[in-house]
């Protein structure tokens, strides 16, 4: 009977938490088009348009960690409904604000937001998914999540046309509220749920937060995978986000519509691509998939940085669905590999707050560059760094799902298991 109420809890939860986010993303990506045009209309720099990018990230790089405890104390479900709650906040206090500064501290509030809800999804998926089945399950997640961010451009971009630049956070507002009853209401609660498959005997290891995370930041495929996925933030929301809009309206003369058009496109590759890359990464490993799909994120950028037209514009934007689409799954499922029974929530928010430092630093490194030197400097310097870090991920990362055999039973990576034993939790941690 456990075992089916946990089969039960476990699918229920997949389609609830991608009814969740896809709602969620939906209003996330309406933004995406007019965020730096909205802040351009305070008369503000590049930079200061970065910044305004770049202080969503920090509030989710300053409260990825706080969410992940509370997910721990009160349970996923609430750090969900917390977070659309505190969005919807952030949301209409940025369509309000009169003047900048304002803006960037509704920018902060509403990026606080997201971090309760993308760290508690993430937790979600770890409690639900083994190694075996784990790209699957976050590839799922993550064609939902692509597809809705990627449409969400062109509708937002419509409303930005015929009601103002500041529709689109009334709407953003709008699906942040329906997340919250989601969360609340639907998503059952998986914080003690034991993994499919898991021995029964089994006990989760007992150590305090502040522990689990030395623990995880000890090894270095958990700091490689999240070097990654660092400069891929970083290239999303310093390019994607920032320059390549500004680019395509200055330089190619594009509407904001045409612009949110070109963005909408990566969701259909992203929504196509998901599951066959979660499927990939479950079968020929994680490495075998992240390392080609952060190239690929690189060459995107060198398209954009010399698209002469709306048409390179487009095949910029479709290089990139591909990069984002294969590599959907596989870094949180890299990261999640990483994580012993009892230390999912600690696993998952210490690999998004190292992430979401290049969705701070990104922005404003980016911007800066862009204004002191080129905006095709800036994008070029981008995708040495995103390349860089392929690399070195290729080098020197454990692979930590082995290629499928022909025999189900797959060997758990060893080396968590062997960091846990040799190092106790110090008296007074628990």
């Amino acid at each position: 009977m456990r075992s089916a109420s946990g089969f039960y809890t476990r699918n229920r939860a997949l389609v609830w938490l991608c009814v969740l986010i896809g709602v969620n993303q939906l209003g996330f990506g309406a933004i995406v088009p007019v965020l730096p045009l909205y802040a351009r209309n305070y008369g503000v720099s590049e930079a200061a348009i970065g910044l305004a990018i770049a202080v969503y990230g920090l509030a989710r790089f300053l409260v990825n960690v706080p969410s992940g405890r509370v997910a721990d104390r009160i349970g996923r479900r609430g750090a969900l409904a917390i977070g659309g709650a505190i969005t919807v906040v952030g949301q209409i206090l940025c369509a309000l604000a009169p003047t900048y500064l304002p803006f960037l501290g509704a920018r902060f509030i509403a990026g606080a937001g997201a971090a309760f809800v993308l760290t508690a999804s993430q937790v979600v998926l770890a409690d639900i998914s083994t190694p075996e089945r784990r790209g699957r399950i976050m590839g799922t997640y993550q064609g939902v999540f692509a597809f809705a961010v990627g449409a969400g451009p062109y509708p937002g971009g419509l409303l930005a046309e015929r009601f103002g630049l500041e529709a689109p956070f009334y709407a953003c507002a709008i699906t942040s509220a329906i997340v919250a009853v989601l969360a609340w209401s639907r998503v059952p609660e998986t914080k003690n749920l034991r993994p499919a498959g898991a021995p029964v005997a089994g006990r989760p290891v007992t150590v305090g937060f502040s522990e689990q995370m030395r623990l995880l930041t000890a090894q270095a495929g958990f700091l490689l995978i999240s070097a990654v996925s660092f400069s891929t933030f970083a290239a999303r929301t310093g390019a994607l986000f920032n320059i390549i809009p500004i680019l395509g309206r200055v330089r190619l003369g594009l509407a904001p519509d045409r612009i949110g058009f070109g963005l909408g496109l990566i969701s259909i590759l992203g929504l196509l691509l998901a599951y066959p890359s979660g499927a990939m990464v479950d079968r020929f490993g994680r490495k075998a998939v992240i390392v080609p799909a952060t190239l690929l994120t690189g060459a995107s950028l060198v398209v954009f940085a010399w698209a002469p037209s709306f048409g390179w514009f487009l095949a910029g934007c479709a290089v990139w669905a591909v990069a984002s689409g294969l590599s959907s799954a596989a870094p949180a499922a890299y990261a999640a590999d990483m994580a012993p029974p009892g230390m999912n929530a600690a696993a998952m928010s210490t690999y998004r707050m190292l992430s979401d430092s290049g969705y701070v630093l990104g922005p404003l490194l980016i911007g800066v560059a862009a204004d002191t030197i080129d905006p095709n400097a800036a994008l070029g310097g981008t995708a040495a760094l995103v390349v860089a870090m392929a690399l070195l991920f290729a080098r020197f990362a454990p692979e930590t799902r082995r290629r499928a055999a022909p025999a189900p039973a797959v060997a758990p990576p060893p080396a968590m298991p062997e960091v846990v034993a040799a190092r106790p939790a110090p008296d007074g941690d628990e």
